[in-house]
């Protein structure tokens, strides 16, 4: 992409009025400067379509800031790239930062390109959230004292599932046969879910490492008939999933599925009944408190379509952002690193607030699994599942889903 302001989409969203009418005092010239934040997300290839719900939802969370008057009394100018892959992610989260003069950096989904964009930030001292990248990987080895994750770490996405598929018997003296995306994050997922069976008495009857941009199943799943396994395990991502989803169906595949990295997007992809099975999430557009069906009835406003987890994840981001800047009243990433570690609180349209484990930047805070409908009880396109309550449960430590101590080889500098 070009680095003409032409080519680089730039959003400045809003009114500039209302500084007085909320009781902000006069404003230096400087302070009045618009406050600029990157935002990197795929745009383009197996994980453009959960990007565009990212960058939506980006939008509308800085259109909501910008209307009440900003941060302190100042807009913010989102700069918006499309990250590529991992050596574009780097050299864009790069130009952001030395050129642009970005006070943070939000998104990105590829945990490949998460890693290469907190190596810019920590080298630079600059504040990077993460909204989409799921490996345990960079909560651990590749923890940054800049970098922080309001997406959950696999480890969570396979505790949270797992207590479900115990539940269901479906863990313990089992085989399962697993799919895994071929690259950082599914490596990662994988061995977490060896983890989460081993210590459970189960085991795999395969896994199979999926290229990124495979589209033709039929192969693996000729070898999961064969094998009789009692679970599909899909450790797939992006469009993989759709497509795995709509070819499992058309199979008829008589073994249950379930999968430990999901999106309610790539569900809404395979079409009207080819969902199945039991899945993870972070967040969806049925949970029932206030401040989340605000957000599913403005973002459905806005782009005539429900919200998925990804939106939720980059428009909490910014919101949590702009908290911080404004109960520190600084942009300076040093001194929200400060906030974060000290325990500040966060509303995340949940039944509880989450807070950043100073240990790891790990995010703490409930999770859900998802079941299928059967295709007799869906009443329309997006409304594909039934939902389990908050897990963990209210009388239960939020951490109880996360890496242990033990599990967790995080060493922050």
């Amino acid at each position: 992409m070009s680095e003409s302001v032409n080519t680089r989409r730039r959003v400045i969203v809003g009114a500039s009025a209302a500084v007085a009418a909320i009781g902000f005092p006069a404003l230096s010239r400087a302070q009045a400067e618009v406050i600029r934040i990157g935002h990197l997300t795929p745009r383009t290839g197996f994980l453009g379509p959960l990007g565009e719900f990212a960058v939506q939802a980006a939008d509308m969370a800085v259109a909501e800031i910008n209307a009440a008057g900003g941060i302190n009394g100042r807009k913010i100018d989102l700069l918006k790239e499309d990250s590529v892959n991992p050596q574009t992610a780097s050299t864009k989260a790069e130009r952001m930062i030395e050129r642009d003069k970005v006070a943070c950096i939000i998104g990105e989904i590829s945990s490949a390109s998460g890693l290469t964009i907190s190596q810019v930030a920590e080298r630079t001292k600059t504040l990077f959230i993460n909204t989409g990248c799921n490996s345990d990987e960079l909560r651990g080895k590749g923890c940054k004292k800049f970098m922080f994750h309001i997406e959950s770490q696999n480890s969570m996405y396979v505790k949270t599932c797992g207590r479900s598929l115990m539940a269901q018997g479906l863990v313990k003296g089992k085989k399962w046969f697993s799919l895994t995306a071929d690259y950082a994050f599914g490596h990662d997922l994988l061995r977490v879910a060896k983890r989460f069976m081993s210590a459970n008495g189960g085991d795999f009857a395969a896994d199979k490492l999926v290229p990124t941009d495979a589209t033709d199943f039929s192969p693996l799943l000729l070898e999961i008939r064969n094998a009789k396994p009692d679970l599909v395990i899909s450790n797939l991502a992006g469009n993989q999933i759709t497509n795995f989803l709509k070819q499992y169906s058309e199979f008829g595949l008589p073994f249950p599925v379930a999968g430990f990295g999901f999106d309610t997007a790539v569900a809404w992809g395979a079409g009207r009944g080819n969902f199945l099975g039991t899945w993870p999430l972070v967040w969806h557009h049925l949970i029932d408190t206030p401040d989340s069906k605000k957000f599913v009835a403005e973002f459905t406003k806005r782009y005539n379509r429900p919200p998925e987890n990804q939106a939720w994840g980059d428009y909490n981001a910014i919101k949590l952002t702009a908290q911080a800047m404004a109960e520190t009243k600084s942009t300076d990433s040093a001194k929200l690193v400060e906030h974060f570690e000290k325990g500040a609180k966060f509303g995340l349209m949940k039944t509880r607030e989450g807070y950043f484990r100073k240990s790891d930047h790990q995010m703490m805070h409930e999770m859900y699994t998802v079941q299928a409908l059967p295709v007799a009880e869906l009443k329309n396109n997006y409304d594909i599942f039934r939902s389990s309550a908050p897990v963990p449960g209210p009388d239960e430590s939020l951490e109880v889903i996360a890496t242990t101590a033990e599990e967790n080889e995080c060493k922050m500098a």
